[in-house]
């Protein structure tokens, strides 16, 4: 968005919502209660004062309160007004005719594991663009940006791309095409170092591509209703952030065996903050990393079905009584045709 706001003639104003915090409802910095709070609603005020060629970036949306964000509803419609505090004095701007955009930015998870929900209201004015959606057609650049973005994390990676990046591209496209001689690099690099780049970027790949599936679940499991789940919600990411960390750990003697325990213990302590569905989102991890042993395999069958049958319950109100019967007698139906369909089968 900065090189949007670039590209068309715009100061780039970003808000960091984590900053903000779910506590703040106004947009007056007196009600900030520290300095990191009053800052940031300061900047937002300020982006309001100065009325044209403005673009407000507002970052991490999921850690803000819906209270705060329906402040900005007024500016998604014909009104274009909304009020502001500048300076201890309350005004109300007018964005007629004005180019001023606000762009906001945010993941379908609170930090709490919570669905994050845009409010209603806002998002039937608003725009809505899904990244996921968005790199659809350009999957080769956005499974390449990952391994762009964490460069600067891998020391190995960092010095064979200090001579330009084309180094990188013509490793990459030397690994995906299993091309028999080495491209000729740029800058003046010994064979090892080439050869512990070439090591270190094969494993980093393989990150990444557990990465890329990692993340294809969890848009999936974001954007599905929960009374059609047939599995716990998948709250797991495959961020350039997740990225980053694990490129840093990467070195030329790690085994395969060891890239993988490296996933892992990653996401382990990723899913430290989803409490108690922290079980469910790392036998799901191992399920698509195809790595279940039938202990595991077993467990996660089992999940399943529990969590399915009490889906079916839930929906039908867990304070009425006789909805639970209901459910019960369902439950109950339901097993008596499938052992039918076992005799049926026998007898077939």
């Amino acid at each position: 968005m900065e090189y949007v706001a670039d590209r068309l003639g715009l100061i780039f104003m970003k808000i960091n919502g984590p900053s903000i915090g779910h506590e703040i409802t106004s947009v007056d910095p007196i009600e900030a209660r520290n300095a990191a709070t009053r800052q940031e609603l300061q900047k937002l005020n300020l982006a309001f004062e100065m009325t044209d060629n403005v673009m407000l970036y507002l970052d991490d949306i999921q850690h803000c309160n819906p209270e705060f964000l329906q402040k900005f509803i007024s500016l998604a419609d014909g009104q274009r007004k909304i009020e502001g505090v500048f300076n201890g004095e309350s005004k109300t701007y007018d964005f007629r005719g004005k180019r001023f955009c606000v762009v906001m930015a945010g993941n379908p998870y609170a930090e709490s594991g919570d669905k994050f929900q845009i409010p209603d209201m806002l998002s039937n004015r608003a725009d809505i663009y899904n990244f996921g959606d968005t790199a659809t057609n350009r999957a080769d650049l956005f499974r390449l940006s990952l391994i762009e973005n964490g460069l600067t994390s891998n020391a190995y990676l960092k010095s064979i791309t200090q001579y330009g990046l084309d180094n990188l591209y013509k490793l990459v496209k030397y690994i995906e095409s299993d091309e028999q001689n080495l491209p000729e690099m740029h800058g003046n690099l010994s064979p090892q170092e080439v050869q512990d780049c070439l090591k270190v970027l094969g494993k980093v790949m393989q990150i990444r591509d557990v990465l890329i599936k990692v993340n294809a679940q969890y848009i999936s499991s974001a954007a599905m209703s929960d009374g059609y789940r047939t599995e716990p919600p998948f709250k797991l990411q495959g961020s350039y952030r997740d990225m980053n960390k694990l490129m840093s750990q990467v070195v030329p003697i790690l085994e395969d065996r060891e890239v993988y325990q490296l996933l892992i213990d990653h996401y382990q302590n990723e899913s430290q903050t989803l409490t108690t569905d922290a079980e469910a989102n790392l036998l799901k991890l191992g399920e698509l990393m195809e790595d279940l042993n039938e202990v595991k395999a077993e467990r996660w069958k089992s999940m399943k079905e529990i969590f399915a049958k009490n889906n079916k319950i839930k929906g039908l109100g867990d304070s009425d009584r006789m909805s639970q019967i209901i459910g019960q007698m369902t439950l109950f139906v339901e097993g008596l045709e499938s052992i039918e369909k076992a005799l049926n089968k026998r007898k077939n």
